[in-house]
């Protein structure tokens, strides 16, 4: 027996149930976005001298030099700490981010 292509199958539930799961996946993805925005990562590079703080969604929220940094008089050095602190708390951020988002978009059903 040969199988000739049909119409392709509808979704059990018809568009209604998918439009659900997707509205309570916005709702979820809004959720953990919002959670985000709260939790922070730290960075400190330089032996602590220069520490920066992000939050889950990519906002600088505080950076911290130490004081002794100024007594060197040594700006380029303080600018590559300020620079490799920026870059790796933002590379924590975004890896935070497609930790507890990741899972969410696994469940989008296209």
């Amino acid at each position: 027996m040969v199988k000739r292509p049909g119409k392709p199958k509808k979704p059990a539930g018809g568009g209604a149930g998918v439009m659900r799961q997707l509205q309570q996946l916005q709702e979820q993805m809004l959720a953990a976005q919002e959670a985000l925005a709260e939790q922070t990562v730290t960075v400190a590079v330089g032996g602590g001298v220069v520490a920066v703080t992000a939050t889950g969604d990519q906002r600088i929220s505080e950076i911290k030099i130490d004081s002794s940094v100024f007594d060197e008089g040594d700006v380029e050095m303080l600018e590559d700490l300020i620079l490799t602190a920026m870059n790796r708390v933002l590379d924590q951020s975004r890896e935070l981010a497609s930790d507890q988002l990741g899972p969410l978009t696994g469940k989008l059903p296209f």
